[in-house]
């Protein structure tokens, strides 16, 4: 761990087509010392949005997956500590409260772990397999990095010991049907675009096993049930995505657009 970092804070966020949810968003920043948010050329009105705020940096870059658009924010901030939001992610006043104090009191953790609330529309969901969700949100930049083999589900390779924040982070993860449904093709996607660069083969049992277990599993053993219709909802569209995942690792293995690793 560097000892000699600032405290001060680089809130950081990507987008693409976020006007309904970037305003609020970037208007609850006022702790932070620098706000960079990184487009991937959206065709709505959150370019327009973002530069209404003086204090946003905002910078457009072709996305290639999510990893590297987030290294690439990443490597933009000016200050050592980072918190990276999504659009749709709110921090609770008592969650900015223990940012800004533990930023400016930590001497040896990296990286700190969220917990996160998700919100089917303005109801939270309980269970449906978010019930212990956990992701990294603030970390000091010389001590992590974006796995770079991940397209797709983020993982954050730290150097250094890993704290928890106590409050949770809002995540209004469900606004509509067909926008999560959308967001879910699109993950499961780039998750076979993944797999083929791993030179992994599809399979026709697991096309068909890996979305009925993930369903089952969330469902049932995670108690997705108790979150009524929209659990069901939920772990239709995330068993969808994975359902998703195979059909496109065939459709790029017919094709070979990728080139797989050998």
């Amino acid at each position: 761990m560097n000892h000699n970092s600032n405290t001060e804070i680089s809130v950081l966020i990507i987008t693409l087509n976020e006007e309904n949810q970037i305003r609020e968003l970037l208007a609850d920043l006022d702790f932070a010392d620098e706000i960079i948010v990184v487009d991937s050329f959206s065709t709505d009105q959150t370019a327009a949005i973002c530069r209404s705020f003086k204090k946003v940096t905002f910078i457009q870059h072709k996305f290639e997956n999510y990893s590297s658009q987030r290294n690439f924010a990443v490597a933009q901030a000016r200050n050592d500590w980072v918190l990276f939001l999504d659009a749709d992610e709110r921090l609770t006043p008592d969650l900015k409260k223990e940012v800004i104090t533990t930023v400016k009191n930590n001497e040896t953790i990296a990286a700190f772990l969220f917990q996160r609330t998700f919100m089917f529309q303005e109801q939270v969901l309980h269970f449906s397999g978010n019930q212990t969700d956990k992701i990294f949100r603030l970390f000091n930049k010389n001590n992590a990095e974006y796995s770079k083999d991940r397209l797709v589900h983020e993982k954050l390779k730290v150097q250094g010991n890993v704290g928890i924040l106590k409050n949770k982070l809002i995540h209004y993860s469900y606004s509509s049907y067909d926008g999560y449904k959308e967001k879910t093709i699109r993950y499961g996607k780039l998750k076979a675009q993944e797999k083929f660069l791993k030179n992994q083969k599809p399979s026709f049992l697991l096309r068909f096993l890996h979305p009925a277990y993930n369903f089952m599993f969330n469902y049932i053993a995670r108690l997705g049930f108790l979150d009524a219709k929209k659990g069901l909802i939920i772990c239709y569209l995330n068993a969808n995505s994975v359902y998703i995942r195979y059909q496109e690792l065939e459709v790029l293995w017919n094709k070979k657009s990728l080139s797989p690793k050998q």
